[in-house]
């Protein structure tokens, strides 16, 4: 969910919608391909994208980049006005209808699928003349909707525990849409198909738990490619009455709860307890998860680790991309102080670690994790080891072994892997370590480090 204020810990409520039956749209389980791991390019413009896509995330291996709304939106230097669409033109902040198709071909050919994040559970607050010129006022969006488009409560959500009040009133103060009504299905399954035509290759649905999951099947159901990667958003919190499990038949879901407890596993907890983390923590079930460290609200609202965190963050990180739970996203956005603050120059990036970007996917740590995951994918865990306390090391099978030291002193001891005999590139440290005739690595962990190999690099 991207809004003002943030609201990341919103839950759902009670009533029951009026059923509604629609065609099963094949939900498609996890990013398909051999590589799951999505760069979240978070308000870099599309020019920028279109780079990077070439000069760094197809080299390094990532299979999807997800760009911030396309629509143009409401004006304003905040980064949640992207987050307030207008109309469906692509005509915001970050770049319009011809960048938006050169980055789409410049990632295509690095091998690179592009992710929406896709705004449809709303329109704007207020009223004026959008980033791309058209006018409008709450309720009467010119040639798009128009009052009867939207829900009948036009009161803020109020009440978490009552279904009906948080799937039909305003998120904020937000034109709630009508996404059981006919025409409103069909505009927003013609804004999702003109970026399908456009070469997209997935949508994330922003504030999902506001939408019904069986309008949110339905809209699905109507896109000429209904099998398309479809990533929701619909927050988990216990004992409300919308749980994300009621959205796992239509794609994926993101796994907040998994983002909360490796912040508290990190900073205050023992990383000896993630030795069955994922389903065995009472999460969704991997194949339909998307996962992360932070994103764009909860790096801002304090509910996760974020770039500010330090080692805690670098390691959760990598430890993120070698555990094979869910898809992961990387979020990668830029310096703020204020929690409103907009994206540097407009979103413009001319280097990474320049003019405030953060660039946390091109961190070598997690970066170089990348490749480590896609050469260990379908292995599972083995040969796990733990000190009791924050130092913990486990292989994938005979593919690779990963190794984190977050204590505040020296690690040194011989993991045994099954990794092959030889020797091979540490990605972390980008060193050349040896693994003996019987699998045994031995090597030192400096304080608040992480040591991974793998069989695609076996030199440095």
């Amino acid at each position: 969910m991207a809004l003002r204020p943030l609201c990341t810990t919103l839950a759902l409520a009670a009533v029951a919608a009026v059923p509604v039956a629609v065609p099963a749209a094949p939900a498609m389980a996890s990013p398909p391909g051999t590589k799951d791991v999505t760069a979240v390019l978070f308000e870099w413009s599309y020019d920028s994208v279109a780079r990077e896509c070439g000069q760094r995330l197809g080299p390094a291996g990532y299979g999807y980049v997800q760009v911030s709304p396309p629509a143009e939106h409401i004006q304003g230097s905040q980064w949640w006005t992207s987050y307030q669409p207008v109309s469906y033109k692509i005509a915001g902040r970050l770049g319009d209808a011809n960048a938006f198709g050169r980055m789409v071909s410049a990632c295509h050919a690095a091998g690179v699928k592009v992710v929406v994040d896709a705004v449809i559970n709303h329109m704007s607050a207020g009223s004026g003349t959008g980033t791309g010129g058209s006018t409008y006022t709450k309720y009467a969006y010119p040639g798009l909707y128009s009052a009867p488009d939207f829900d009948d409560c036009t009161a803020e959500v109020s009440n978490y525990q009552d279904r009906w009040n948080v799937q039909h009133c305003e998120l904020v103060g937000l034109a709630d849409l009508d996404t059981g009504e006919e025409y409103v299905r069909s505009a927003i399954a013609g804004y999702l198909d003109g970026l399908l035509a456009r070469g997209v290759d997935g949508f994330r649905i922003d504030a999902a738990k506001h939408i019904p999951a069986a309008d949110l099947a339905n809209i699905k159901s109507r896109l000429s490619k209904p099998s398309v990667y479809w990533k929701q958003e619909p927050i988990y919190s216990g004992g409300e009455p919308v749980q994300p499990t009621e959205y796992t038949g239509t794609g994926d879901v993101q796994e907040f709860r998994y983002a909360y407890d490796l912040k508290r596993v990190f900073t205050s907890e023992k990383l000896a307890y993630l030795n069955n983390f994922g389903e065995g923590w009472g999460y969704i079930g991997s194949g339909t998860a998307g996962v992360f460290v932070d994103n764009h609200d909860t790096e801002r609202n304090g509910s996760t680790l974020n770039y500010k965190s330090g080692a805690s963050y670098t390691l959760a990180n990598v430890f993120m991309l070698a555990w094979p739970y869910g898809s992961p996203d990387v979020n990668s956005g830029y310096e703020w102080s204020s929690s409103d603050a907009g994206p540097p120059l407009g979103g413009t990036v001319n280097a990474c670690w320049q003019d405030g970007w953060k660039c946390q996917h091109a961190w070598p740590e997690i970066q170089s994790m990348v490749a480590f995951r896609n050469t260990t994918r379908g292995e599972a865990v083995t040969r796990w080891w733990d000190n009791g306390n924050n130092a913990i090391g486990f292989g994938r099978g005979t593919k690779g072994y990963v190794a984190v030291n977050h204590e505040a002193s020296s690690l040194t001891r011989t993991f045994q892997t099954a990794l092959p005999s030889g020797t091979y590139c540490d990605v972390q440290s980008n060193r050349t370590v040896t693994v003996d005739a019987n699998g045994g690595l031995t090597a030192t962990l400096a304080p608040n480090t992480a040591l991974a190999v793998h069989v695609g690099r076996r030199a440095c």
